[in-house]
């Protein structure tokens, strides 16, 4: 007679496979994160939105142009990185004090993040950091625009769930154009610096 296999045995696969997307996420994000900045057409980055701050107040790309602009994606469930990266941000216009510029985050999750819960969720950052949210139509038109790739996790046993997301720091001129992905992974000073030149 053939033994039991152990129970963790039998979900030894299902681990393997959730390992395995998991990393095809992260080797996609990876993947263009290191195609964006040497984009040929930078035209394909960027466009059109309409979206909503926490006074109800519509923005648009229309309403940004004349100052150069930071863009993010991500949402307000995030465990780490988008905190962590919205703390570097903030740390970089604060280094630019009143020359300092706009720096959109534009939530992914627009389910449970409404316009009001990402005003709450900024005002633990820099001032001129801008929570936008929207209808899930409009928050997909805004993704499909910066080419970002965002997907809903598995839902637990509470109803809660993360996303998958892409996590990139889009910088655009005065125009509303793609100018790079903006490298944080150096001394604020330096990044306030390469941004006040775009003034």
């Amino acid at each position: 007679m053939r033994p039991t296999e152990p129970e963790n045995a039998r979900a030894f696969p299902i681990r393997i496979a959730a390992t395995m997307a998991a990393i095809a996420v992260f080797a996609i994000a990876a993947a263009w994160l290191a195609w964006a900045p040497q984009a040929s057409n930078r035209s394909l980055i960027g466009g059109p939105f309409a979206l909503q701050d926490g006074a109800g107040k519509t923005i648009t790309e229309e309403s940004l142009r004349g100052r150069p602009f930071l863009v993010y994606f991500g949402y307000t469930h995030c465990p780490d990185v988008c905190p962590t990266e919205l703390a570097a941000i903030s740390d970089v216009l604060a280094k630019m004090g009143d020359k300092a510029i706009p720096a959109l985050f534009i939530t992914v999750d627009p389910e449970r993040d409404t316009p009001k819960v990402m005003q709450d969720y900024v005002s633990s950052f820099d001032p001129h950091v801008i929570g936008l949210s929207g209808s899930p139509q409009a928050i997909s038109a805004a993704e499909k625009g910066y080419r970002v790739f965002a997907r809903k996790g598995e839902l637990q046993s509470d109803g809660g769930y993360s996303m998958d997301h892409s996590s990139i720091v889009y910088l655009m001129n005065k125009s509303g154009g793609f100018v790079e992905a903006l490298n944080l992974e150096r001394p604020p000073e330096e990044a306030a610096k390469e941004l006040e030149s775009y003034r």
